[in-house]
């Protein structure tokens, strides 16, 4: 790997000590740490002046902030950059966001040197995520838009797709942005959902997804 190309990556974590952790472990190799920072507004500040090629972001920054909620912002700003969310923070939900979000990959603070390393090149080469990330497997299971023969309800694939992800708790801007059609198209279904099913809210429709075993399909 000595020919490879250097890859910047900076880091945006609230933890001192994992911020100096993954510093002391990608160092020395062609991945580059080139800034870190505690929180999201320092993070796009410095990542609007550097430009690196990789962001690893943390799901829950300082005071509560939502790190998911800066992933469009520094696609934005860095249109080059990939944004890989590296947490401790294990749900399918966050997962979901992540995808809809538009980041690259999902990595739990769990993860091999080597994991961490091949997901970063991968990245920087826009390879797809490896065959066992958790995004990739989640996304491929939110995309099969067939009804279960064993689910009696009358739902279009369309609404099928859409009530699998209402059931993850996203918004109608994130299911939107994950299925890539107009928000307004994903009103439409959902105020369809709503009436097929006959409950009164995305509440409602959630649990009945959960109960009909939706989100092992």
């Amino acid at each position: 790997m000595t020919n490879a190309p250097p890859i910047h990556v900076f880091l945006i974590d609230d933890h001192e000590v994992v911020l100096q952790g993954i510093s002391a472990i990608l160092h020395g190799g062609h991945i580059t740490v080139v800034g870190t920072a505690p929180s999201g507004e320092q993070g796009l500040e410095d990542c609007r002046t550097l430009q690196p090629d990789v962001v690893l972001l943390d799901v829950r920054l300082h005071a509560g902030e939502d790190g998911i909620s800066l992933i469009k912002p520094l696609r934005d700003i860095c249109p080059k950059c990939h944004v890989i969310v590296f947490t401790a923070f294990d749900s399918p939900t966050a997962i979901a966001r992540t995808a809809a979000a538009g980041a690259t990959d999902f990595i739990l603070k769990t993860a091999s040197k080597d994991t961490l390393c091949a997901a970063i090149e991968g990245a920087a080469a826009n390879a797809t995520p490896r065959p066992d990330s958790q995004l990739k497997k989640l996304t491929a299971r939110l995309s099969k838009r067939r009804l279960p023969s064993d689910i009696n309800a009358p739902l279009t694939p369309r609404e099928f797709q859409v009530l699998k992800i209402i059931s993850l708790g996203l918004s109608n801007q994130e299911i939107a942005n994950s299925l890539g059609i107009s928000i307004e198209t994903v009103k439409e279904h959902v105020q369809n959902i709503l009436r097929k099913l006959q409950v009164k809210d995305r509440t409602q429709a959630a649990v009945w997804a959960v109960r009909q075993g939706f989100d092992n399909y």
